[in-house]
């Protein structure tokens, strides 16, 4: 084998390392992206779905122990239906204002991913 074939070889070797390491961090980026457009909707969701269901179980321990005679409440009955009805709804808004949050979120990224994406799916192609 020629020094010219040799350096082909490795050549061709060398350029299918490079590439896909390039395409390996472009692809690392778009998941990046993906992770930042989610992540604060999921944050959202998660804590005000806890703090929610947290308030609709001190409502429903009014109501159904005596916590509130503990507390000094004569009539628990009234107070703890409003606090797990408080609750109740923070947890019904809970995954309309996530979607929302993810919409917008979505909105404000979608150029930047979609033309990372079409720059990792046109070098596949190739």
């Amino acid at each position: 084998m020629n020094k010219n074939d040799t350096q082909f070889i490795v050549q061709k070797i060398r350029s299918q390392y490079v590439e896909a390491d390039n395409s390996k961090k472009e692809l690392d980026m778009l998941r990046e992206l993906d992770a930042e457009v989610k992540r604060p909707a999921q944050v959202f969701g998660y804590v005000f779905g806890i703090i929610g269901a947290i308030i609709m179980g001190a409502g429903m321990s009014l109501v159904m122990t005596d916590i509130g005679a503990i507390l000094g409440i004569e009539n628990a009955m009234t107070p703890g239906i409003v606090v797990g009805i408080i609750g109740m709804l923070m947890a019904i808004v809970n995954y309309p204002i996530y979607k929302s949050i993810l919409a917008s979120r979505k909105e404000k990224y979608a150029e930047r991913i979609l033309k990372l994406s079409e720059k990792i799916m046109s070098k596949e192609e190739n």
